[in-house]
């Protein structure tokens, strides 16, 4: 159920099927010459959205805006702080508690290490604060990891992440039409260790991966892998509550 799309007595409907609510986070950011700057977030509410109609629960609006510390010199991107990330996340759930839901997950289709970490802080946050609310923060990457130890040929090309073989194959699933052609196989060098100042200078072209392979067909599979593999987590965390 998309939650925005309800009406008041229909929220009130709900919570007596579902306490569980997922929130879609992504990112304004650059993913190479082809495909669009909301691709992460794209990700992320398709498959909360399939998940949701495989089994009871809500989907929250969005939140759009990460931090993306990689990318931030390359034209679209649109980076918050950490502090910003884990204050409106933290806020959001809050909100949707005092409303009566009790298991949130965030599900991010922004898999950068320094935003994942601000989402788990807020989370850790909220266990803090409300004594039986259940938190995950769960990233489309990480499930999609999960599901290619099942299937390692869902993906063929090794260490794939960032405007890729996965995300351009996804776009092509749910999104064709803001998919522009392809783009060469990249990945970043940026120096071991060294924070760098000039990061377009080291990743020129945005892509991690090759989005050659990518394919419609391929893009479904995936998603269909990801579904079940959050409904995974989704079921386990409800049964915390129990």
């Amino acid at each position: 159920m998309l939650l925005a799309h309800l009406t008041m007595p229909q929220f009130e409907a709900a919570l007596q099927r579902t306490r569980t609510v997922i929130i879609p986070c992504g990112s304004v950011e650059e993913h190479g010459p082809h495909l669009p700057l909301l691709t992460d977030l794209l990700h992320a509410q398709e498959v909360a959205q399939r998940a949701a109609a495989q089994h009871p629960l809500l989907v929250a609006p969005p939140l759009p805006y990460g931090l993306c510390r990689s990318t931030s010199d390359h034209p679209g991107t649109i980076s918050i702080s950490g502090q910003a990330v884990r204050l409106l996340a933290t806020e959001v759930a809050a909100s949707l508690y005092r409303q009566g839901c009790r298991a949130i997950v965030f599900l991010t289709g922004h898999a950068g290490g320094t935003h994942v970490a601000a989402l788990i802080e807020a989370g850790e946050q909220l266990l803090r604060d409300f004594p039986d609310i259940q938190v995950a923060v769960v990233n489309v990457l990480n499930l999609l990891q999960d599901a290619c130890r099942l299937d390692p040929a869902l993906v063929r090309t090794p260490g794939d992440s960032h405007a890729g073989e996965v995300e351009t194959a996804i776009m092509l699933a749910i999104h064709p039409d803001l998919v522009q052609g392809s783009a060469p196989p990249d990945r970043p060098a940026f120096p071991k260790y060294i924070l760098t100042r000039e990061k377009r200078r080291y990743w020129p072209s945005g892509v991690w991966g090759d989005p050659g392979p990518a394919t419609a067909a391929q893009g479904e599979k995936i998603l269909a892998c990801e579904v079940r593999e959050l409904l995974t987590v989704i079921r386990t965390l409800e049964s915390l509550r129990t």
